[in-house]
C-alpha cells in the first residue's frame, strides 16, 4: 500500500470504514489513521503530525466534509498515535478530541510529551514535528467502559494499559471490530507477521498479556491496527494472541540475554539493532528498523529495572 493511498476496509463486516498509509517516518505500511463515515463521521489515530494533510485528504477522498467531522479519537498520546490530533482539530472546527484521561493533559499542553518521545525515538525525531496543542474545551476524557456515540455507530473504551498507562482500545461492537492501538503488536501485512513493541518508559510484559487477556474476552471478527491496517481474524483469534504473547515473553528474554553480555544498556540497544531481522529491513527500510530495535530494547530495560 503506497503512502498517502486510501482503501475501503472490507474485513469481516466492516463497512463504512477506510484508511490511510499516513506515510509515518517516510515508510508504506507503518502508519494507519482511519475514517467512520457514518452519522456522525469519526477519525481515529492522527500520526506523528507531520503528515497529517494526508489523513485530510483522506477525508476528501472519502468524502466528508472537514466541518462535518464529529470527533477525533486517540488510542494513547504517543505522538505517533496522538501528534497530529491538534493540527486535526484546527482544521475540523466541530470536531471533538477523544482521549484517556490520563493522556489528555499532555493533548492540551504537549511539551512533558514531546520531551519525552525525544527521549525516547532518539534520531527518529528528525521525523516529527511540534505537536499544535488541543484547546481545553475540545477535549473528551474517556474512563474505561465510556461510550462515544456515533448515531448508527459506537465506540467502546477499553482501558489497555501494558504498552501505555494512557491507552485504550476501541471496541466498535456494530462491525465485531477493534481498533488496537498498539495493545496487539504491530502487524506487517506484506510479511504476514506481528512483530513487538516496547518502548520506553512505560512497557510492562505482564500488563500487556492482561491486555491480550482483555481482547480475546472481547472476541472481535477484525483486528485495525494503527501499525499498520486490517486483519480478518478468520476463527484464530486465539493463537493470533497467544502468538504475540510468546513473541513479547521471548523479546524481554532475549533482551535480557543479551545485556548479560554487555556494560550498558546503549550497547544492548546498537547490539540488537545490528541484528534486525532482514525481511523487516526490506519493508521498513534499515533506518526505520534498527532505530525500533533499539527503542524497543531501551523499554524493555526500563521494565526490567523496574521489576529489579
Amino acid at each position: 500500500m503506497a503512502i498517502g493511498s486510501v482503501r475501503e476496509v472490507t474485513a469481516g463486516d466492516c463497512t463504512d470504514l477506510h484508511y490511510v498509509d499516513t506515510g509515518m517516518y517516510g515508510t508504506d505500511e507503518y502508519g494507519a489513521a482511519y475514517l467512520l463515515d457514518g452519522e456522525h463521521p469519526v477519525i481515529v489515530e492522527t500520526g506523528i503530525g507531520t503528515n497529517h494533510d494526508r489523513i485530510l485528504e483522506a477525508l476528501d477522498d472519502v468524502g466528508i466534509a472537514q466541518e462535518a467531522l464529529q470527533a477525533i479519537v486517540v488510542t494513547h498520546v504517543h505522538l505517533d498515535h496522538a501528534g497530529g490530533a491538534g493540527f486535526l482539530a484546527e482544521a475540523c472546527p466541530n470536531a471533538e478530541v477523544y482521549v484517556h484521561e490520563r493522556g489528555a493533559p499532555h493533548l492540551v499542553d504537549p511539551e512533558r510529551l514531546v520531551d519525552g518521545t525525544k527521549a525516547a525515538v532518539g534520531d527518529q525525531w528528525r521525523w516529527y514535528t511540534e505537536p499544535d496543542p488541543v484547546p481545553a474545551d475540545r477535549v473528551v476524557e474517556l474512563a474505561d467502559g465510556d461510550v462515544i456515540d456515533l448515531g448508527e455507530y459506537t465506540l467502546r473504551a477499553h482501558e489497555a494499559p501494558g504498552h501505555a498507562p494512557h491507552q485504550h482500545v476501541f471496541e466498535l461492537p456494530e462491525q465485531r471490530a477493534v481498533f488496537t492501538g498498539d495493545a496487539a503488536g504491530i502487524w506487517i501485512p506484506t510479511l504476514e507477521r506481528i512483530r513487538e513493541t516496547s518502548p520506553p518508559a512505560q512497557f510492562s510484559l505482564e500488563g500487556c498479556l492482561k491486555d491480550l487477556e482483555m481482547l480475546a474476552a472481547i472476541d472481535p471478527d477484525v483486528l485495525l491496527y494503527t501499525h499498520f491496517g486490517p486483519r480478518e481474524v478468520d476463527g484464530r483469534l486465539e493463537a493470533i494472541l497467544d502468538t504475540y504473547a510468546e513473541i513479547l515473553r521471548n523479546w524481554v528474554r532475549t533482551v535480557e540475554e543479551v545485556r548479560d553480555e554487555y556494560e550498558d544498556d546503549e550497547a544492548v540497544a546498537n547490539a540488537l539493532a545490528a541484528a534486525v531481522d532482514p525481511d523487516v529491513v526490506e519493508i521498513w527500510g534499515q533506518e526505520k528498523a534498527s532505530a525500533e530495535t533499539a527503542m524497543n530494547v531501551r523499554g524493555v530495560c526500563g521494565y526490567l529495572d523496574w521489576e529489579a
